[in-house]
């Protein structure tokens, strides 16, 4: 009579349990619409938006980098110094005959007095008398695929033209590639952190939901559910949450690089638009660069569902 007694209520919870589980069998074991999951939504897409965004700027900087370095490589620049007692105009002529004969220099153009004195107006403003100042003119080389030799040019330009400086850009190519690469790291950095940042969100909301339904995992336990079926339906969950958000935080980031280059074909004819083009070569994206913000949100549901898979098989582990 006591063993019954004792084993009764026992016996009592364990039939209340599955009788309650009974009846919610057509009923996820996780709620799909909660306040938590949508919480969850709205954190997924805004850390899916700031990380397509800072892969986007990674793709967008790296491409300009490229460009930039190609067009320096295939230019270089003789400056023409005005010098008291000499003709100026006979030394530009001198000097773009000497570079014109140069092995591997295809073209070559001379920049008038004018347009030489327009590349000094971001500096010193428009409307300024610059007759007065020894403004040097410049001769842009443009160089083929064939093979140049810069330092034969500037021995030969120090003996034929002394007051004519040949400008390879070595040091500002890099400089460009020291700060593309440093620009490419900083939003690396912020997309590993961003990643980061979400794994830890989804980390802290499966555990909410397992401790939300611990009394469901402790009668599924108990009856002999494989952990499997318990964490395959966290999964299921968790995928949903994250897909959605990041295709709604993918979908804001490529609106975002879309009314970016919208805006600024827009504004083409102003100088700052000419300086941020020459910075970063316009806001397209491409197709690539759009792929990979759908890449990044269809891997943000992956990541999402294989982060609460991984909780939930440990937190069953721990109860055998």
């Amino acid at each position: 009579m006591t063993d019954r007694g004792l084993l009764r209520p026992q016996r009592s919870q364990e039939w209340d349990g599955l009788s309650a589980l009974s009846l919610k069998r057509n009923m996820p074991l996780v709620p799909a619409e909660s306040i938590a999951g949508r919480a969850l939504v709205t954190v997924i897409a805004i850390m899916t938006f700031l990380a397509a965004l800072a892969a986007g700027s990674g793709v967008l900087v790296s491409d300009a980098s490229r460009g930039w370095m190609d067009s320096v490589s295939r230019e270089m620049t003789i400056q023409v110094k005005p010098v008291a007692g000499r003709d100026i105009e006979a030394d530009v002529r001198r000097a773009e005959e000497i570079a014109r004969a140069a092995p591997g220099v295809v073209a070559t153009r001379i920049f008038n007095k004018a347009q030489s004195a327009h590349l000094l107006e971001p500096w010193l403003g428009v409307g300024l008398d610059l007759g007065e100042l020894p403004i040097p003119r410049l001769i842009v080389l443009e160089l083929g695929s064939g093979r140049f030799d810069p330092g034969a040019l500037r021995r030969t330009l120090a003996e034929r033209a002394p007051n004519a400086l040949l400008d390879d850009h070595r040091l500002w190519m890099e400089r460009l590639a020291a700060m593309a690469r440093a620009l490419v790291g900083l939003v690396t950095l912020i997309f590993a952190l961003v990643l980061v940042a979400m794994a830890l969100a989804v980390t802290f909301a499966t555990r909410g939901a397992m401790a939300g339904n611990r009394e469901i995992l402790d009668v599924l336990h108990l009856v002999g559910a494989e952990d499997r079926f318990i964490a395959r339906e966290f999964q299921r969950h968790f995928l949903w949450l994250g897909l959605r958000g990041g295709f709604i935080g993918g979908g804001c980031a490529m609106a975002a690089f879309s009314l970016s280059g919208m805006v600024s074909g827009w504004f083409s004819n102003s100088a700052e638009s000419d300086q941020l083009a020459a910075m970063f070569g316009g806001f397209g994206l491409g197709v690539a660069g759009y792929l990979a913000i759908l890449i990044i949100s269809i891997g943000v549901g992956l990541l999402t569902a294989g982060i609460s898979r991984s909780i939930v098989f440990r937190h069953l582990r721990s109860l055998n």
